[in-house]
C-alpha cells in the first residue's frame, strides 16, 4: 500500500507549479514586508475609507505620535505604497495603487487573525 501512495503523490506533485512569475512574487514580498505593522496596516484602510488624508487627520484618528505617525508614512512613500500632493499647506497621503486594500479584506475575513 505504502509504493501506491507514494505513486499517487508523486503523480499529483507533477501537476502543481508556482503559478507567479518571480518578478511579482519579489514585488509583493517587498510590499507586504513594508506594511507588515498594525499602524501601516490602518493607514491602509483609511486611505481605502477616504481617498486622500492630511497626516492631522491620520494622527487624529491613529491616536498616535505625530513624529511616529510621519516615520511610517516617509517609509510607506519611499517604498512606493503611499504617494503625497501638496496643497497650500496641507500635504494629502494617498494610496498609489488602490488594490493593496484587498489585504484589509484579506485580514477582516481571516479565521487566522
Amino acid at each position: 500500500h505504502i509504493s501506491i501512495v507514494l505513486i499517487l503523490n508523486h503523480k499529483n506533485m507533477s501537476t502543481l507549479k508556482v503559478r507567479v512569475d518571480q518578478e511579482k512574487l519579489d514585488k509583493a514580498a517587498y510590499v507586504l514586508k513594508c506594511v507588515a505593522h498594525p499602524v501601516r496596516i490602518s493607514i491602509i484602510d483609511l486611505l481605502e475609507q477616504r481617498e486622500r488624508l492630511t497626516v492631522s487627520q491620520l494622527q487624529e484618528v491613529l491616536s498616535i505620535e505625530q513624529s511616529l505617525l510621519s516615520h511610517h508614512l516617509t517609509n510607506m512613500r519611499d517604498k512606493g505604497i503611499v504617494k503625497t500632493q501638496r496643497e497650500g499647506k496641507n500635504v494629502y497621503y494617498s494610496l498609489t495603487d488602490t488594490t493593496i486594500t484587498t489585504i484589509i479584506e484579506c485580514i477582516k475575513g481571516s479565521k487566522v487573525f
